[in-house]
């Protein structure tokens, strides 16, 4: 049991119990390839709901999956100048197709006679092959418009990984939307932004601020980005989600136009969004504890384990029986549960696991519980026990994860609440970025100023909100014109 709970303290070396926490609690582990990770069965379970929920989402909004080649011809890529100034320092590359035996017969070496006529890139994103494609699906207003959302891998050759939060593939979930005008488009990007939102606050327990990113953070090849950003328990922002209006820029580069109601021709409009399995890292981030994972129910792999307390035999078939009725109860209720009645570990050690994983509620039966009508029941949000009596108890249950859910938002909204400020000097933003959380300052709205912040204080404009105070001010660097507070934190 001990084994388990031998997590670094987040107080000690934060980045080091992060690392601690998705290996103990089997979530992932590092491949052998370098920056690349194995999702182990656990931390692919939250990713299934999290996947189970967004595609729900995505799908009442209209869109439809579907797939798109990994590989991306070089020549795509350089079809949009931002893009591929953007990522090229990310790609992998596809020179060859085959390998041979070397001369001494000891291993393989790529064949040179096999060297592709054109190179390709290992997808990084998929918007030049699925603009490609849409040329051929978009020919008039009638086709307008195409709603696409894919769920696959992607390949970005970072150099400093961490797994879920960085690594050199990763999955996620890109939709690429066409239409007839640019309101249209625009309202789009705003509506994906809002599920992601949705999504985030309602499902992962993760308060957010929405807003639009400083032309510095923009994604490459879009006219407009905007994101959901979380906060960390280290004071640290992450990055959430991003819904890119791209304006026509990618529609030209591939020359996809449509035959207007008017009988005109004119370029389509277009968006990108997507999520990632760094949502995953966030999760842990913005919740978890020293004793382990503390995960929202509605994204739990399972949200109730039971744990039968027996000596014999004979009381583990008469609790086996009672739990059987209780399992039923709540599944009924649509609660997923386990009845962990594994006889090759003690009690201790799975109350001890199921902590560390994260397991919102855990219920504990003994024969002196079925003697007295009673049931232990556990809480991971708060640490606490209580007993009840079994009656109902599905009942109770149910309404207690919901509270759970709830409680685990309140938290996290009060933790972000207590380190947002608001700064009106440079000298004060200094002081204050150490402390990490959020800084609200006037900025005058110049590449230059933003990245001497940067240079100089390593923090970053996370977002220009879009909900909150817009009053005008002077920005704190250079005393020039600002027109609205804008968010800015140290981030992953």
């Amino acid at each position: 049991m001990a084994e388990l709970k031998e997590l670094t303290p987040r107080s000690v070396d934060y980045s080091q119990w992060y690392q601690d926490l998705v290996i103990k609690a089997d979530m992932a582990e590092n491949s052998a390839v370098r920056g690349c990770m194995v999702i182990k069965p656990y931390g692919y379970a939250i990713w299934e709901k999290m996947q189970a929920e967004l595609d729900r989402m995505f799908k009442e909004t209209g869109h439809q999956n579907a797939y798109f080649p990994l590989f991306i011809p070089k020549s795509f890529l350089s079809k949009e100048a931002a893009h591929v100034e953007g990522f090229a320092k990310e790609c992998a590359v596809v020179t060859h197709y085959r390998l041979k035996a070397d001369s001494e017969g000891k291993g393989v070496v790529v064949d040179p006679a096999a060297k592709l006529e054109e190179e390709l890139i290992v997808r990084p994103t998929s918007e030049t092959i699925i603009w490609s494609t849409y040329k051929n699906w978009i020919q008039s207003y009638r086709d307008l418009p195409l709603l696409i959302n894919q769920w696959a891998n992607v390949v970005r050759w970072e150099m400093r990984t961490r797994l879920f939060l960085r690594t050199a593939e990763f999955l996620w979930q890109e939709g690429h939307t066409a239409h007839a005008t640019e309101s249209e488009a625009l309202a789009e990007t705003k509506q994906m932004l809002e599920v992601y939102a949705s999504f985030a606050e309602n499902f992962m327990a993760m308060p957010v601020v929405k807003g639009v990113k400083s032309p510095n953070e923009r994604f490459a090849g879009a006219v407009e980005t905007f994101c959901i950003e979380g906060l960390m328990q280290d004071g640290k922002a992450l990055q959430a989600g991003t819904s890119h209006f791209l304006g026509q820029n990618f529609a030209k580069a591939f020359d996809v136009t449509f035959a207007t109601k008017e009988g005109n021709r004119d370029y389509v409009w277009a968006t990108s969004w997507g999520v990632s399995t760094r949502l995953i890292g966030a999760l842990i981030m913005c919740h978890s504890d020293d004793n382990g994972l503390v995960l929202p129910p509605k994204l739990a792999p399972y949200q109730v384990v039971i744990v039968p307390i027996y000596r014999s035999e004979e009381q583990l078939a008469q609790i086996d029986g009672k739990v059987a009725e209780i399992v039923r109860k709540l599944r009924a209720l649509g609660v997923s549960v386990k009845y962990d009645n594994n006889d090759n570990k003690k009690p201790g050690w799975k109350f001890a696991e199921y902590e560390l994983k994260g397991v919102p509620v855990r219920l504990a039966l003994g024969a002196r519980d079925l003697d007295n009508g009673t049931i232990e029941i556990a809480r991971r949000d708060t640490l606490t026990k209580e007993t009840r009596s079994i009656e109902n108890i599905e009942a109770y249950v149910k309404a207690l994860l919901d509270e759970i859910q709830d409680n685990i938002y309140q938290k996290a909204f009060n933790f972000r609440t207590s380190v947002t400020r608001t700064v009106d000097s440079y000298e004060e933003f200094k002081v204050e970025i150490e402390k990490g959380g959020f800084l609200l300052a006037h900025w005058d709205g110049t590449p230059e100023t933003e990245e001497l912040i940067k240079a100089e204080t390593k923090a970053t404009i996370r977002c220009i909100p879009l909900e909150g105070d817009k009053t005008p001010g002077k920005c704190m660097v250079t005393g020039k014109p600002s027109a609205q507070r804008v968010y800015f934190a140290r981030a992953y």
